[in-house]
């Protein structure tokens, strides 16, 4: 009883922490990084708790990716030299690239699959295994400020949504409600400040 009133708290704690991530994310904030490392700890003890493995393991994938984003971000802006463009710009990936980033999504849906089915006791492999193979590469899209990214979370978060239902995390099924609306308006925010720094481009 006590063991599910903690693992609750942290799941409440968790969310709040989420949502503080995804608008930041959804602003192109550089502080979404270390707040996703924050984020990240909470759900490897959450998902784990669910027997969730592969959500708990992408969670501490998710934090060398934060990591990495990070260091991505401020080895641009040092670059820069204090420039008023100091900040990694939003771009579209480019079509070798995002066919490479599909290919890679399906090869680790499977080998988390049969990882996770012939292997661990994961009530849901099949889900578990897709939004964990879509995170891994949209973590690496983020990084790199490719717009394409949220069109993987918002998969990702739509999946997610009826996994965590099913399993009964219901609050983490509310935030990646919410997360599958930012998604949206994320990827249209992104895209309409993409078609502004591309402007002068076209005049």
């Amino acid at each position: 009883m006590a063991e599910n009133v903690v693992v609750g708290t942290l799941e409440i704690i968790g969310a709040i922490i989420g949502i503080v991530y995804v608008l930041l994310e959804y602003k192109a904030n550089f502080w979404l990084w270390p707040v996703g490392i924050l984020m990240s700890l909470f759900y490897v003890v959450i998902f784990f708790n669910g027997k969730f493995y592969a959500d708990a393991a992408i969670n501490l994938y998710y934090i060398g990716a934060n990591v990495y984003g990070l260091s991505v971000w401020m080895r641009h802006r040092s670059n820069q030299e204090g420039e008023a463009s100091d900040l990694l710009p939003i771009s579209h990936c480019p079509r070798k690239k995002l066919l490479v980033s599909l290919l890679i999504s399906v090869l680790l849906w499977v080998g988390i699959y049969c990882i996770l089915a012939f292997c661990t006791d994961s009530v849901a492999p099949v889900g578990d295994a897709f939004t964990t193979a879509l995170s891994i590469v949209a973590m690496w899209l983020l990084a790199h400020k490719y717009i394409e990214q949220w069109l993987f979370w918002i998969v990702v978060e739509v999946v997610s949504v009826a996994l965590y239902v099913w399993k009964g995390l219901y609050p983490t099924a509310i935030l990646y409600g919410i997360y599958t609306v930012v998604a949206v308006l994320g990827f249209y925010n992104w895209r309409k400040e993409l078609a502004i720094a591309d402007s002068p481009k076209n005049d």
